[in-house]
């Protein structure tokens, strides 16, 4: 009986001490463009039947027209081993937060030179070093946020029925 107890209390003290799933999971995309590497670090909120992209007062999870971390937790970071053109403006190797401002046509994507970040929180638009626009379209449904780049380039931001790609060569 003492050896069933033990095993018993061995197993609830391990469960007392196994951790859930995050909610917001990290993820990591790496893709080589050309031969430049891109790795994007993030967090992968899901919509859970909330509402995500709309104006501010029906409190959404990113409203429109306000600076959105692009993600879940941390600031969203994005590597490029050597220069590039986005959206066919420059920007210098180097790691960015990347921040987004959602609107129901066209997302102004952010690159901003402050890359350890809690969110959106401590952001200041004068740490910007580049913005861009990528045109929104209709996706089907993503119930995670999910970042893809593909080998030509195109980095495509997916979630909800929202997509959003930009260009970097």
């Amino acid at each position: 009986m003492k050896k069933y107890l033990a095993i018993l209390f061995s197993v609830m003290s391990f469960g007392a001490f196994a951790q859930k799933a995050p909610a917001s999971p990290p993820a990591v995309v790496i893709q080589k463009v050309g031969s430049t590497e891109v790795m994007i670090k993030y967090a992968q909120p899901s919509v859970k039947g909330r509402l995500v992209f709309a104006a501010k007062d029906a409190k959404p999870l990113a409203p429109f027209g306000e600076v959105w971390r692009t993600g879940a937790n941390e600031a969203t970071t994005i590597e490029f081993s050597s220069d590039v053109t986005v959206q066919g403006k420059p920007l210098a190797k180097g790691v960015y937060s990347l921040f987004t401002i959602p609107g129901p046509t066209e997302w102004t994507v952010i690159f901003n030179s402050e890359a350890k970040q809690w969110g959106a929180y401590t952001y200041k638009a004068d740490k910007d070093v580049l913005r861009v626009t990528g045109k929104v379209s209709e996706h089907a449904m993503t119930e995670k946020f999910t970042i893809g780049v593909s080998p030509a380039g195109q980095i495509t931001l997916d979630w909800d029925k929202s997509s959003v790609s930009i260009y970097v060569k």
